[in-house]
């Protein structure tokens, strides 16, 4: 059963830092793109960053470039994006997710609040 579990999100402050983490199970993760998407209230579901396998290459939505950045460890089966410099913008519910033969497959996501 694949499985995709999301943490490290919160309440932090403008300008702050967090570092969210997707641990994963059931598939073969070293051999999948993954991906990070958000969604805020009100909002489309939006792709923030994705990672390739092997040696991997990054790709960032706009509202992600030079703030985020996107990382894997394939021995540990486990994604990660380091946010810095949050706005209130970046408040949202963050998604882990990776498409797998004919489906994507999500996380149930975590909770990030940018707030004063």
């Amino acid at each position: 059963q694949v499985q995709l579990v999301e943490s490290g999100g919160g309440l932090v402050m403008p300008g702050g830092s967090l570092r969210l983490s997707c641990a994963t199970s059931g598939f073969g993760f070293r051999h999948y793109v993954m991906s990070w998407y958000r969604q805020a209230p009100g909002k489309e579901r939006e792709l923030i960053a994705e990672i390739g396998s092997g040696n991997p290459w990054k790709n960032y939505g706009a509202d992600a470039k030079g703030r985020f950045t996107i990382s894997r460890d394939n021995a540990k089966n486990s994604l990660y994006l380091q946010m810095n410099n949050l706005k209130p913008e970046d408040t949202a519910v963050y998604y882990c997710s990776v498409f797998l033969d004919t489906r994507r497959v999500w996380g149930q996501g975590t909770q990030v609040t940018v707030s004063s």
